[in-house]
């Protein structure tokens, strides 16, 4: 079972721990964390943006990544979501085995 970091940024606190909420809640994702704020420097609509926003580290499975990108986007209040996932090479046999249970996911 193939396990991903996947990554996303807020505009708030609370915007944050309701997606964090709603993934955990859907088992779409095993565990979420929600770091602190960072300032975002971005060009949207031909404007430099300088936002802070909450960087949210999601682990799911590759099996699971259709489903989470789609409960993401739904409850996502951004236009155009940073949605990145990152495979995990290596990782803690039993902590990879409790994602994949955590997330519906064959134990593999």
């Amino acid at each position: 079972m193939s396990t991903l970091l996947v990554l996303t940024n807020l505009p708030d606190r609370a915007a944050a721990e309701r997606l964090a909420d709603l993934l955990i809640e859907k088992r779409v994702a095993a565990c979420v964390n929600i770091l602190a704020p960072c300032r975002s420097v971005y060009r949207w609509q031909d404007k430099v943006q300088h936002d802070e926003e909450h960087p949210m580290l999601i682990k799911t499975t590759a099996a699971g990544y259709s489903a989470l990108e789609a409960a993401i986007r739904s409850g996502h209040p951004y236009e155009l979501p940073e949605i990145i996932a990152v495979p995990v090479e290596r990782g803690f046999p039993a902590y990879l085995d409790w994602v994949a249970a955590e997330t519906g996911a064959p134990r593999g």
